[in-house]
């Protein structure tokens, strides 16, 4: 292995060490929503620090890569990607610990109907389980299995789309709680906003390996109107 080689393996080596600290983040919010614990909604926010370091550390061997080894082609991909997953994963860590602080702030455990009617745990569960499946594909280089993020992401689009009328309806019938559906409205937005940066992770993933650019594909034919 050359010495640019190894330098490129260690900065893979450390992306998916953070990218595995982001998920078990999510899946630690999960469970301190479920059980309301709320040690380990500190110990969320804690460990936040860590995932900051990363992002940090990472970011400085990227630069350090593209000024000393000079990367090209793939390898230019590579390190560019890194980049851009990088801050993607930091953004998913900060939503975490942004729930992890509801459940600080709430003075009760939350209703299991409301958190049954929300599907706010399916999201959880969703976006967690499309950020392993990326870690997979992109330390595989499958751009076939990071396809499969845009699809599974519109659910968590449907749920946030549905919330604002099952979370009204709800709290009419409970107004004691209306805390808790406040809460659980905006959790589901940042659930929303990680399946935003599992979409954004997929493209960097697929650019990297593939040498595609898929950002604003979804816009693709819809260009302003020349002014006459």
């Amino acid at each position: 292995m050359t010495h640019s080689e190894a330098e490129l393996q260690k900065v893979k080596s450390e992306l998916i060490q953070m990218w595995k600290l982001v998920i078990s983040q999510l899946l630690k919010t999960r469970k301190a929503l479920i059980t309301m614990d709320k040690d380990l909604a500190r110990e969320i926010i804690h460990t936040e620090r860590r995932v900051n370091a990363y992002e940090l550390n990472i970011d400085s061997d990227c630069e350090s890569a593209l000024a000393l080894l000079n990367p090209v082609a793939v390898d230019l991909r590579f390190v560019l990607a890194v980049l851009k997953i990088n801050n993607n994963l930091e953004r998913t860590g900060d939503i975490a610990e942004g729930v992890a602080k509801f459940i600080l702030e709430a003075e009760a455990p939350f209703d299991p109907e409301l958190l049954e009617q929300t599907q706010v745990l399916v999201m959880f569960e969703e976006a967690t389980d499309m950020l392993v499946d990326l870690i997979r594909a992109f330390d595989d280089e499958n751009t076939e299995m990071a396809r499969t993020v845009f699809a599974r992401d519109e659910m968590l689009n449907e749920i946030n789309m549905s919330a604002n009328k099952i979370i009204t309806q709800y709290i009419h019938s409970h107004p004691a709680n209306t805390a808790q559906g406040l809460h659980i409205l905006s959790t589901i937005r940042k659930l929303e906003r990680v399946g935003d940066q599992t979409k954004n992770i997929a493209e960097e993933t697929i650019f990297y390996v593939d040498a595609k650019v898929l950002k604003h594909a979804r816009d693709k034919g819809k260009f302003p109107q020349e002014e006459s």
